[in-house]
């Protein structure tokens, strides 16, 4: 009965879109995922502020039993999470496809609509999910409508591939989950994250343990699963890209620390402890390092997705380290620092991708070195994305500074203490460079694209984003500034929702957060009113007299132009050439021809490319290309060769027999099935029809519509 209630409500939410007027559906998805966001928001907010939560859902007799669904800390942690990233998103795309209104049809539309609200109740789903197989449901369903919702723009052929790749790659994950459940249930009776503590304590824990951290490492973005996505991130719409980096990735995280905290006090948790450090280090520094050689706006960001998943990991490493050892104040710090920058990571990355939206639309690439000076032309989306800039760098006062600072706290004081000292080590230099990789790549990002002059006549001609994108992108600043400016009380949620790892006293923000974090805190309040001061003082001197504008000094050159300026490529130099066995490098431009003297604008464009990505992506576009040859010579495109092949009976059965038919040196097939009691003349038109048969398959050796469109699946792919 779960099951059929859930496709009656799809279906009710599809009919609501689809029915609703073209200019109306974003309205319609925006109420359907704000009523569910509100609802669920003020369950999640009481739970966090220390308020019981009862059973969310109760169905009983399904087809795998009773289900439930309930919501812990943990789980109203991402139901916020959620909630705010999925009502930014929606919002966001009002403004930015309002051009496609006239070029894509209303079907189109409703389903690009129906997909985003389905996505969004999936991902509730998943962390409020009880039991394993409805878990598994959830999993699906949001894998499929994010497919379908990477899909928008199917007509590009790199759409269509990163898309491919995208389900390739999460049906790989899903198996492993299915895999995980299924053998769960099979040795406890149950399959459900409640029934993992007993497993790991009766049975050997660490190959299960290696499927979860595989399954949900593969939606997390985990190194070396990680190669979809800055396929997918990049050819998804901005809203899209907003809410699979800032939210759903992290349904992975969340997996990720399900079965992390099942593992209890066991032996198993130090090893476990270990897997997840290295894994943090060995993804956040391939993530930081790909991302500042990007020169692409959207793929830039979406290494910087794969970057910070790895500090996560890094943090949940040493709260299990900290667990396994009886250090307390370790394992709470890295544990909420976690929590906490699964929280900050959402927030700025949703941001920051809103800010690549209103650059792509508005100047129609997202290349760095066709950018420059939006910051005149778009002065709002520039002040917004400083400010997701600042964040995802971890200066103060925004978000990403606390934590950050809490998990290197968490590493200090395990050396202090002296256990783990070498793995605290490890970890705390890791996160160093990380952490100074991470602004030469935002800095050569937003020196780039905002800052000098346009390179294009496209981008001098550009202008400031409409109201509904600034409104959108004002929801997860909004949040940045709280957790930044109010510390305490975003520590305060994150340590009740780390008591499913382990309890924490009611006390536990007033401990964790260090004098030296009150005095930043302090501080960042009188910078503030400092800066507000002199803005005021500013405005009121002026006021009364007239102001010149003239170009920035020039450093004594007389003309300067914009080749004289920095360019994505140029600044990240000094990197790709210690980096540059993680790429393969590839150039597109315009040459210049031998017989230009005086060469008009010419164009050149580097992309640098993940070897692992490379890796990845060649097996399963070879056996696809092996698949089509093997299926499409049955693929004719016309109905009576189809019904032919039915009638033939190819296929043994019990109610059909052999007959020989004519040899195959004469292109005719040797053996075919006909009914047991039929007679001489079935068989003779079994007979004329197998050698029909034969000949239709050697003249048609591709796939063939009646357009001529497709011959061969490696044109999709």
């Amino acid at each position: 009965m779960f099951f059929l209630y859930l496709l009656i409500a799809l279906t009710a939410v599809a009919a609501a879109i689809f029915a609703a007027p073209l200019r109306h559906k974003v309205w319609t998805a925006l109420a359907l995922t704000a009523a569910g966001a509100l609802w669920c928001s003020a369950r999640a907010v009481g739970v966090l502020a220390g308020a019981d939560s009862g059973p969310v859902w109760s169905v009983p007799g399904t087809l795998f039993g009773g289900d439930t669904g309930s919501m812990d800390g943990l789980s109203a942690l991402f139901v916020v999470i959620i909630s705010v990233g999925a009502v930014a998103a929606v919002l966001y795309s009002r403004g930015y496809l309002a051009h496609c209104l006239a070029e894509k049809s209303p079907a189109h539309i409703s389903l690009h609509y129906t997909a985003l609200v389905a996505m969004f109740y999936a991902m509730l789903g998943v962390v409020l999910s009880d039991g394993g197989f409805s878990f598994l449901f959830f999993w699906e369903l949001m894998t499929v409508a994010s497919f379908l919702l990477i899909l928008f723009d199917a007509q590009r052929r790199e759409v269509r591939r990163a898309a491919l790749s995208y389900l390739i790659m999460m049906h790989i994950g899903f198996v492993l989950l299915v895999i995980g459940f299924v053998r769960l249930d099979a040795a406890c009776g149950a399959a459900t994250f409640g029934a993992l503590g007993d497993y790991f304590r009766t049975q050997p824990g660490l190959p299960l343990l290696l499927v979860f951290l595989a399954g949900f490492g593969m939606k997390a973005g985990l190194f070396p699963m990680h190669v979809w996505l800055p396929e997918a991130h990049p050819a998804a719409p901005s809203h899209v890209s907003a809410l699979m980096s800032g939210v759903m990735i992290k349904t992975g995280v969340y997996g990720i620390l399900r079965v992390t905290a099942a593992l209890g006090e066991q032996p198993l948790l130090h090893t476990a402890g270990v897997i997840l450090l290295a894994a943090g280090v060995v993804t956040g520094l391939w993530g930081v390092i790909l991302a500042a050689m990007q020169n692409d706006v959207k793929r830039l960001l979406a290494y910087s997705s794969i970057e910070n998943v790895g500090v996560i990991l890094i943090g949940l490493g040493v709260a299990a380290l900290g667990k396994s050892s009886g250090n307390q104040l370790v394992a709470l710090c890295g544990v909420t620092g976690a929590l906490l920058h699964t929280l900050n990571h959402s927030l700025f990355k949703s941001l920051l991708f809103f800010g690549a939206g209103n650059i792509l639309s508005q100047t129609h690439t997202t290349s760095l070195d066709a950018l420059g000076g939006l910051a005149k032309h778009m002065p709002l989306t520039a002040i917004l994305f400083l400010t997701g800039t600042a964040a995802i760098c971890a200066l103060p006062p925004l978000n990403g500074f606390v934590s950050e600072l809490l998990i290197y706290l968490g590493m200090l004081d395990g050396i202090a203490s002296g256990s783990n000292v070498l793995a605290s080590a490890a970890g705390l230099a890791a996160l160093a460079l990380i952490g100074g990789l991470v602004v030469l790549a935002f800095t050569k990002l937003y020196g780039t694209v905002f800052l000098g002059s346009p390179r294009t006549h496209e981008v001098a001609e550009s202008s400031e984003a409409d109201a509904f994108r600034i409104a959108a992108m004002a929801l997860p600043l909004a949040g940045i500034l709280f957790v930044g400016l109010f510390p305490r009380a975003a520590v305060s949620a994150a340590t009740r929702a780390a008591g499913f790892f382990l309890r924490t006293p009611t006390d536990a923000a007033d401990w964790l957060l260090s004098p030296p974090l009150a005095a930043a805190g302090r501080t960042a309040w009188l910078l503030i009113a400092v800066v507000a001061l002199l803005l005021w003082l500013r405005r009121r001197t002026l006021r009364t007299r007239t102001v010149a504008k003239g170009p920035t000094w020039g450093c004594g050159f007389t003309a300067p132009n914009v080749r004289m300026q920095y360019t994505g490529e140029s600044f990240s130099e000094g990197l790709q050439s210690i980096a540059t066995s993680l790429t393969q490098n590839s150039g597109q431009g315009s040459p210049v021809g031998k017989g230009e003297i005086f060469p008009a604008a010419h164009s050149f464009d580097i992309g640098h490319r993940d070897r692992i990505g490379r890796l990845f992506a060649a097996w399963w576009v070879e056996l696809l290309r092996v698949i089509n040859q093997r299926v499409m010579r049955l693929r004719t495109g016309k109905i009576n060769h189809y019904i032919l092949v039915r009638r033939l009976g190819l296929k043994r059965s019990k109610r059909f027999r052999r007959i020989d038919t004519f040899d195959r040196s004469e292109h005719r097939i040797d053996r075919a099935f006909v009914p047991e009691n039929a007679d001489t003349d079935t068989v003779l038109v079994v007979r004329i029809g197998a050698e029909v048969l034969q000949r239709i398959i050697s003249d048609n050796r591709t796939m063939v519509n009646n357009n001529h469109v497709i011959t061969n699946i490696g044109d999709f792919v």
